[in-house]
């Protein structure tokens, strides 16, 4: 099978997250280790990650590379996915081909909304950027 360098699930809606502004659910029900999205990544090196900090665009980077000096910024829902410690979801990127994918680490009920924990361990238990302040 040819490597999938974009897809999202149909079943994936953005929708209003309680007190989260946005979110992404699903309208139907996902099995554990399900990959429900494979989203292609802009990448930026250290120099420009470093002025893409100074923007609205820092709260939806990712550290990128073997080194993490570099950023990436995720097309296709990534970036919505809302944080919990406990996350339904995890992502795995793929620095040869650009991409984050998305997998359940749950089974998901119908309308649930998905999380990843943005610490990249489902079990990292620190605080992240914004509940630091």
């Amino acid at each position: 099978m040819p490597y999938i360098y974009s897809m999202i699930l149909p079943f994936l809606t953005i929708a209003p997250s309680p007190s989260r502004g946005r979110g992404v659910f699903t309208t139907q029900a996902i099995a554990k280790g399900t990959t429900i999205e494979i989203a292609p990544v802009i990448v930026f090196d250290p120099s420009q990650r470093m002025k893409l900090e100074e923007t609205l665009l820092y709260d939806y980077i990712f550290e990128w590379g073997d080194d993490d000096k570099s950023a990436a910024v995720a097309l296709g829902y990534v970036s919505i996915y809302n944080h919990a410690i406990q996350a339904n979801c995890r992502y795995d990127m793929d620095f040869e081909f650009e991409t984050m994918s998305i997998i359940t680490t749950r089974d998901i009920q119908q309308g649930e909304e998905l999380f990843v924990n943005y610490n990249a361990d489902g079990e990292a238990d620190k605080p992240v950027w914004f509940e630091q302040h």
